[in-house]
C-alpha cells in the first residue's frame, strides 16, 4: 500500500482589490501552510473569465494577487506562485475532465445557481465548467490538500468524484502504464492515477463580514468601499471604515453567548481575534463592558500595525513590476515541468498518440 506524496495547492482569482476576508481567509493561511508542505499558489486567471470576460486591467489585477502573496510572507523560492494561464496543461486536463464529469453534477453547484440566477440559459458554459477546471488545476500536479472556505467544499467534493471516476474508469489502463498506486476508498481496493483530494481546515476559519452588513460576507464586488478594508488601503482609510462599520447601541459582552444576534459586533470581535491570534473570548475578557468607542480605536490600532507592513511591500512590487513578473515567469516554468510530467501519463493512460 502506497500513498500520494502530500502536496498543498490553492489559487486565488485576480477581480477586484483584495481585502482583509481574503488574506484572514485564505493568504494567512497559505503562508502558514508553507512552512511543513510543499506548496503551490496560483492566481487561477483563466476563472476570473467566468465572473467577466473583458477586464479593463487584468494584468494589473494578476500582479495584484501575486504582490500580495509574496508581501504577506509567502516565500516564492521554496514554493511556487505563478499565473494560472502560463500553464496550459490545466485546460487541457479540464477538457479530459469535461468529459469525466456528468452533466448532472455541474447543474447541482450552489455556485452555478447562484451566479447564473434564473437566467441560466444566458451564463456562460465556463460558469458551468468551472469545477471541472478547478478539478484540473488542483490534480495536474497531484495535489493531496487544499485549504477551502465554506463556498468551495462541494466544488472540492466534485474534484474527488471526478478523479475517483477517472480512477475507476481507466483502472485497467492505469495498471498497464505502471503509473499508479494500490489504495483503499472505503472498503474497496483500487489502483488509483489521482489523489482523492482533502480539504485542509485548520481550526475555525475566520469568515469576515461586511462592513456595512453584519449578516453579508466582505466582498470585492460589493458598490461601497467603506463595505470592506482593502490591503492597499493606507492607514486613514482603514481608520475612516473601521469607525464608520455598523454596530449596535449595546458595549461589548463579557462572553461569546452575548454576541448572539449581533451580528456586526460579532464580526468586529471575530476581526480582532483574526488579526490578533486570540480567541474570541479573550477578546472580550479585554473589552467586555467596554463601548464601541473604545473597541474601535484599538481595532484601528490594531489592524494598522498588521497590515501597514502587508500594504507598504505590496506597493513597493506594485510601483516596479519587474521583479513580480520574473517571480510569476519562474513558477510558471517550474509549474508547467511538474504538470507535464502528469499530463504525459494522463495521455499514455487514456492512449493518445503524440
Amino acid at each position: 500500500m502506497t500513498e500520494f506524496k502530500k502536496l498543498v495547492f490553492s489559487g486565488v482569482q485576480p477581480t477586484g482589490n483584495l481585502h482583509l476576508g481574503n488574506y484572514l481567509g485564505a493568504i494567512k493561511k497559505f503562508v502558514a501552510l508553507q512552512e511543513n508542505n510543499d506548496c503551490i499558489y496560483c492566481v487561477v486567471d483563466l476563472h476570473s473569465l467566468t465572473a467577466q470576460l473583458v477586464h479593463d486591467d487584468l494584468p494589473g489585477q494578476i500582479r495584484s494577487i501575486a504582490a500580495a502573496f509574496i508581501a504577506s510572507g509567502i516565500d516564492p523560492k521554496k514554493h511556487i506562485v505563478f499565473n494560472q494561464s502560463a500553464v496550459p496543461q490545466h485546460a487541457e486536463l479540464a477538457w479530459i475532465f469535461n468529459c469525466v464529469a456528468r452533466i448532472g453534477w455541474m447543474q447541482r453547484m450552489t455556485q452555478f445557481k447562484d451566479k447564473a440566477g434564473k437566467d441560466r440559459e444566458n451564463a456562460s458554459l465556463g460558469l458551468l465548467a468551472y469545477p471541472s477546471l478547478m478539478a484540473a488545476d488542483i490534480l495536474v500536479y497531484r495535489g493531496t490538500h487544499v485549504p477551502v472556505g465554506d463556498d468551495q467544499k462541494q466544488h472540492l467534493e466534485l474534484a474527488r468524484d471526478i478523479a475517483q471516476k477517472f480512477n475507476i474508469d481507466y483502472m485497467e489502463h492505469i495498471r498497464q502504464t505502471g503509473y499508479g498506486i494500490d489504495t483503499v476508498v472505503g472498503e474497496e481496493p483500487i489502483h488509483a492515477f489521482f489523489p482523492l483530494v482533502e480539504a485542509l481546515i485548520d481550526g475555525p476559519a475566520p469568515r469576515v463580514m461586511s462592513l456595512k452588513d453584519g449578516t453579508k460576507k466582505m466582498s470585492k464586488s460589493d458598490p461601497s468601499d467603506l463595505s470592506r478594508i482593502n490591503l492597499m488601503d493606507d492607514e486613514e482609510a482603514i481608520s475612516k471604515k473601521i469607525r464608520k462599520a455598523k454596530t449596535d447601541p449595546d458595549g461589548l459582552p463579557s462572553e461569546i453567548a452575548g454576541l448572539a444576534g449581533r451580528a456586526e459586533a460579532d464580526n468586529l470581535v471575530g476581526i480582532y481575534s483574526a488579526l490578533a491570534e486570540k480567541t474570541k473570548a479573550e477578546v472580550l475578557t479585554e473589552f467586555g463592558g467596554q463601548q464601541f468607542s473604545v473597541f474601535k480605536p484599538a481595532l484601528v490600532d490594531l489592524a494598522v500595525s498588521k497590515l501597514a507592513p502587508i500594504t507598504g511591500e505590496m506597493r513597493r512590487l506594485m510601483d516596479d513590476t519587474s521583479h513580480i513578473d520574473a517571480i510569476l515567469r519562474d513558477g510558471g516554468e517550474r509549474a508547467r515541468a511538474r504538470a507535464e510530467v502528469t499530463m504525459k501519463q494522463v495521455r499514455d493512460i487514456i492512449g493518445f498518440v503524440y
